[in-house]
């Protein structure tokens, strides 16, 4: 190999990094312009399923479940709006009870604890449930108060009846987030446990689903849940809801032909 001259040599160099560095940005903007594409798909869902959910509230049902929360309730993210984990929790409710489940879920997508006060709480009032599910509070970690959270928190707590099963915040992978994701389940253990309330661990049942979860649990916008990522959030529930469901509603026997 002849001598290559340095000045040549480094603008060799400085080509071949510059040709590196825009395909990596094209790679890049590509990646997000898919996306961008693929929220948008995901947010014209919204109102679907929204109106999924307000149809099936009038559906008869010897039990009366109720859900406070916010898109995860909606099972945004979902193939079908049934199979939110509220959708799950309700059929499993079925197949243990033998009984017809009516299922009015009063989450909206995008609800914060406060927005969930001022929204959901009000048509709350009225309604006898035989269950109620609550989990809210994900959307309030972008812009974290923790006063802010725990006075909100408050007011959804001492809202519900004190057989209400609620689940902590979920999982959110970033240090950063984990952080503000512990104070405020921290204040929700504080102020549920003062008030005698269930609490179920989406957190731990999220988290122990590792690197994996990250991959397999996600909607096509990598915030929403999909399928399987519903799934996970019922099963941090059910334990709790099928006990509560079956003192209440013991599986009839079947009758004699």
């Amino acid at each position: 190999m002849g001598f290559v001259k340095p000045a040549l040599w480094a603008g060799g160099a400085f080509a071949a990094v510059t040709a590196t560095a825009l395909v990596v940005r094209a790679g890049l903007a590509q990646h997000q312009a898919r996306l961008t594409a693929s929220r948008e798909r995901i947010n014209q869902t919204l109102p679907v399923h929204s109106a999924w959910w307000r149809e099936h509230a009038h559906a008869d049902g010897e039990i009366l479940y109720v859900a406070i929360g916010d898109s995860a309730a909606q099972g945004i993210g979902a193939s079908v709006p049934r199979n939110s984990y509220v959708g799950i929790i309700a059929d499993h409710i079925r197949s243990a009870t033998g009984r017809s489940v009516r299922v009015v879920n009063l989450s909206v997508s995008g609800a914060t604890v406060a927005l969930a006060v001022a929204d959901q709480l009000p048509r709350f009032v009225g309604y006898e449930p035989d269950l109620v599910t609550v989990s809210i509070g994900a959307n309030d970690i972008a812009d974290f108060d923790a006063d802010r959270f725990r006075e909100g928190i408050r007011r959804v707590l001492d809202a519900v009846p004190s057989d209400a099963i609620v689940a902590d915040l979920p999982y959110f992978y970033f240090p950063a987030n984990e952080r503000k994701v512990a104070v405020a389940n921290a204040i929700l253990r504080e102020e549920a446990t003062g008030r005698g309330l269930t609490v179920v661990p989406l957190h731990d049942a999220m988290r122990r689903e590792g690197f994996r979860g990250a991959i397999t649990q996600f909607a096509e916008d990598w915030f929403h849940p999909n399928d399987h990522g519903y799934r996970v959030w019922a099963s941090a529930f059910l334990p709790a809801v099928l006990e509560q469901a079956m003192a209440k509603f013991p599986r009839q026997p079947p009758v004699d032909a």
